[in-house]
């Protein structure tokens, strides 16, 4: 195959609350993550991310491992906690000494950090006081935003401010999975106006910070999303129209605001008429418009089919007033998910299918044009097998294979994609999971003092970047 672009980057991923541990040392606070994996009934085997991987310890010894995989990139996320214990106010120096001492060591091996600002954990001192449903939140996240942009935007050219809206909001407000554990579509739908706020307001700080000279160089702001392609379980036009639901529901909802700087029309009309949410206050239409992404970064693991619901396959303004209820994100019962019965499944029943990723990579640029585009995560969650003491994780390589094929098929057919994330760079937490989930392609042996321990694939994915993916 043709080899990827020169300059394209090959990473890995992981997030604060998944790796770090540490999660009260050097003076940082509670997380909502803190409290709620805490709670009796709410994680497997009560797992928690109070030592995780404990990168924070021995975030030296993880950096010489990606410097030896070859990583030219390390995604990571801040702990909002670990600057600001309340959230705002004062700033936690030993907190930003760290991820100093990250970034640092990164350069040092010439792997270029790419920081998440939030990636699930807000500071609970802020959810005590309203959480994502208070704007104020939001003012708050700004703040922490511009700290963070002063002390390290120097090194660092490469930032988006959320990961999976759809995820934190779905199961945080509608499910009820993830905390605060609420079970209200209008208050889910209010909750991410407010993180499309925030997401605006830190564009527009990092911008006004690059024009007053406190952000150096040509850095980038963008967002990252969960990419979730939707086929059609037939040709039946129910399906077809259910499928377009689909679309502007778990895509154009979640996209639009960010890349187009507006809601979908017509999903806004529905949602306002219908669940009284999201409510806007003065300015928020420009504040969203001047300020959209200049990248995003896209999470695919699978796609899903779609059918139409028979019992309410319409998709029609309810002039009732009347509720239509959940869904992700309000319109319960218009569409259904189903298993595609030839269908390749992983071990939580995800659909494997490789191809979705380009299918969606051109769906984006064909909505939203030449939007420079990075695979912030893609990865096989899986048990395994040790065979003599070595980690033969070939269903991880299979599968990796496959989806860089298709990130190079996208690239072919013109798609600015710029670089590749796997999650993960390591074995972490995996939020209700526990440690049960595997991803990464170094081991922790939670048997023998968290002992690092390289897979197959790390060697595979060492050869892929050092022949610039020539090798798959």
């Amino acid at each position: 195959m043709q080899p990827f672009p020169n300059n394209f980057l090959w990473g890995a991923a992981t997030a604060a609350y998944q790796v770090e541990g540490a999660h009260d040392v050097d003076g940082k606070g509670p997380s909502i993550w803190d409290i709620y994996s805490h709670q009796p009934g709410t994680t497997y085997q009560g797992t928690n991310g109070d030592v995780a991987a404990d990168h924070y310890h021995r975030m030296e010894e993880d950096v010489a491992l990606m410097a030896e995989l070859g990583m030219s990139s390390y995604r990571f996320s801040i702990a909002w906690a670990r600057i600001f214990p309340e959230g705002r106010g004062k700033v936690n120096a030993a907190g930003v000494d760290f991820y100093n001492r990250l970034i640092d060591t990164l350069l040092s091996y010439n792997i270029q950090p790419m920081i998440t600002l939030y990636h699930w954990d807000l500071p609970q001192r802020l959810q005590d006081e309203g959480g994502w449903e208070s704007r104020a939140t939001a003012e708050a996240f700004a703040e922490y935003a511009m700290t963070c942009f002063l002390a390290f935007s120097d090194r660092v050219s490469l930032w988006s401010t959320f990961n999976e809206t759809v995820v934190f909001i779905g199961h945080g407000y509608i499910t009820g999975l993830h905390p605060p554990g609420v079970n209200s579509p209008a208050r889910a739908l209010q909750a991410c106006h407010h993180v499309f706020v925030a997401h605006a307001k830190a564009v527009a700080a990092f911008r006004q910070m690059q024009c007053d000279g406190n952000i150096r160089g040509k850095g980038m702001i963008g967002f990252v999303n969960v990419l979730q392609p939707h086929t059609p379980a037939s040709t039946m036009s129910e399906d077809q129209k259910a499928t377009r639901i689909a679309d502007g529901i778990y895509t154009h909802w979640l996209y639009d605001p960010v890349l187009k700087g507006e809601y979908p029309k017509e999903l806004l009309e529905i949602a306002q008429l219908t669940l009284g949410a999201p409510e806007f206050v003065k300015g928020d239409e420009k504040l969203l418009k001047e300020n959209i992404c200049d990248f995003i970064g896209l999470n695919y693991y699978k796609r899903e089919m779609v059918a139409a619901n028979p019992q309410q396959s319409t998709f029609e303004m309810n002039t009732s007033g009347q509720s239509n209820s959940a869904g992700e994100f309000g319109f319960k019962d218009l569409f259904k998910f189903v298993r595609n019965p030839e269908g390749e499944y992983t071990d939580w029943d995800w659909e494997i299918y490789p191809q979705g990723l380009t299918e969606g990579i051109m769906q984006i640029k064909a909505r939203y044009g030449d939007i420079p585009i990075y695979i912030t995560e893609n990865g096989l969650g899986y048990k395994d097998p040790i065979i003599d003491g070595k980690i033969i994780d070939d269903a991880r390589i299979d599968y990796l294979s496959r989806h860089l094929q298709a990130i190079a098929d996208a690239i072919a057919q013109g798609a600015d994609v710029r670089g590749f994330y796997p999650w993960s760079f390591i074995d972490l937490l995996s939020w209700l999971n526990g440690y049960q989930k595997q991803y990464g392609f170094v081991y922790i042996d939670r048997h023998d003092y968290l002992k690092r321990k390289k897979k197959k694939s790390f060697d595979w994915y060492q050869r892929v970047i050092q022949s610039n993916g020539t090798i798959l």
